[in-house]
């Protein structure tokens, strides 16, 4: 006779079954173009005008005002028209323009899809943030890592399926922009912090090696009899899981951070021997490598530059947007060149962008001097640009208008972002859901449509 006791822990079992079998559901719902994601996350907003959407008005009405009134984002300080301060040069076979801000990026044009027509729906930094990782301007619900994740698994044995490679500047909005909301936890970015501990307590004292295995084989000695006693406890399955990938992370993480393997050539393709690129290279060399041992999706963060807020240069645009343009060049492109090299682009998605753009308009009042203009945020119109995974190589997609604030032409919005990356990684993004609070949640919420247009 079974307690009550018992007949509780069962029934629980068997609702814990349900959704075990709803994960078992789960994987490609057609043939994937891309099996994995790299996200290069320009973090605070980087200029369309003054990177891959060249604007000659702004230029030839310098100093003008706007002859219409710009809606409100931020600072909304002037309506004063700023010229680029940089040059744009044509590169490939395609004939793309690029700024000299991206010499490097530039001889890659041939390889990208440059979207000028992204537009987003918050102008303010956490929100944004949130809303182009998880399709919402609130805290707590899933980042689109943890939605690939938890989508398609994770092809690496000892590796996270989702990690976040820290540059040392996490953005507005906290590590919850790589969390897995109402998604299991299990789901959520690994952060990977700078430096040769990237990893908290992922290494144990030497004495206490043997004991970890004692006490992992103990658990395994133990689940049948629990399994036998009250049927499968998919909880406790995952937290064994859990445990058992940390175990083997121990010697899997500084296997993947010993970069000695890596030729000379290599290393210098990614700018590891310069000041400026090292660090960003590192980022990108790294991913290249995780890629390879099968993580599904992989976030890089830019990093930090010594008197810059990110890419939000409000002021001293000039020479702000130069600094952090130089750490990321070179080593972007030689990530692109890499991964071609090594046949690996055709299978790899990789997306750049931050989480809106900016402003014609020249910050900080009409008697600023050049070197101290800046510009506000702008989600109405904005440049990303992806590559590889299935993306339509060498194209320019949609328009902003002459001064480069609004999308004109072909909108992308970040739903339609979304829905095109799940796509090619082989899920409908319609289908891809779990039920929470009464409703089956998407990444996409109710809106978002795959941009055919830009798909090989």
């Amino acid at each position: 006779m079974y307690r009550r006791r018992d007949f509780l822990c069962r029934a629980a079992n068997g609702f814990g079954g349900l959704a075990l079998l709803q994960m078992l559901a789960r994987g490609a719902h057609f043939p994937a173009k891309a099996k994995s994601v790299i996200y290069l996350y320009m973090d605070g907003g980087p200029s369309q005008m003054d990177s891959f959407d060249p604007k000659p008005r702004l230029r030839a009405e310098h100093g003008q005002t706007l002859p219409f009134k710009p809606p409100t984002t931020v600072f909304n300080i002037s309506d004063q028209i700023f010229g680029s301060p940089y040059e744009f040069k044509r590169y490939g076979q395609s004939g793309t323009p690029v700024s000299e801000l991206f010499p490097e990026i530039g001889t890659c044009v041939d390889d990208l899809c440059v979207i000028r027509s992204m537009v987003a729906d918050h102008s303010e930094h956490t929100a944004a943030n949130y809303f182009m990782h998880s399709g919402s301007g609130f805290q707590g619900r899933p980042s689109m890592g943890a939605w690939v994740n938890y989508g398609l698994g994770s092809e690496s044995q000892n590796l996270p399926g989702f990690i976040v490679l820290e540059s040392g500047l996490i953005p507005p909005g906290g590590i919850d922009c790589f969390g897995s909301g109402f998604l299991p936890a299990s789901y959520q970015g690994t952060v990977f912090r700078k430096g040769d501990h990237p990893v908290a307590d992922l290494q144990p004292p030497e004495r206490e090696a043997a004991a970890q295995r004692q006490k992992l084989a103990l658990l395994a000695k133990l689940n049948p009899g629990v399994v036998a006693r009250f049927g499968e406890v998919s909880e406790m399955d995952a937290t064994i899981r859990n445990y058992e990938l940390a175990f083997r992370m121990q010697s899997a993480v500084p296997e993947l951070l010993d970069l000695r393997q890596e030729s000379n050539a290599t290393r210098a393709l990614y700018g590891l021997d310069e000041t400026d690129t090292a660090e960003f290279g590192r980022e990108c060399l790294l991913a290249r490598r995780l890629v390879e041992r099968g993580v599904r999706f992989i976030e890089l963060l830019t990093p930090p530059r010594t008197g810059l807020d990110r890419w939000d240069q409000h002021s001293g645009l000039e020479k702000g947007h130069r600094i952090n343009a130089r750490a990321v060049d070179r080593p972007i492109a030689g990530l692109l060149k890499d991964l071609k090299s090594r046949g690996l682009l055709d299978q790899t998605l990789v997306i750049w962008g931050g989480e809106f753009g900016r402003t014609p308009c020249a910050q900080m009042g009409d008697n600023a001097s050049a070197a101290s203009i800046g510009r506000d945020h702008n989600p109405y119109g904005f440049t990303m640009w992806l590559a590889g995974g299935g993306i339509k190589p060498g194209i320019v997609h949609g328009a902003t208008d002459d001064y480069g604030y609004f999308a004109v032409e072909n909108k992308v919005h970040v739903h339609d972002l979304h829905a095109t990356m799940l796509h090619l990684l082989g899920l409908d993004h319609k289908r891809l859901t779990y039920r929470y609070s009464g409703r089956d949640m998407r990444l996409t919420d109710v809106h978002g449509n795959v941009v055919r247009e830009i798909l090989a």
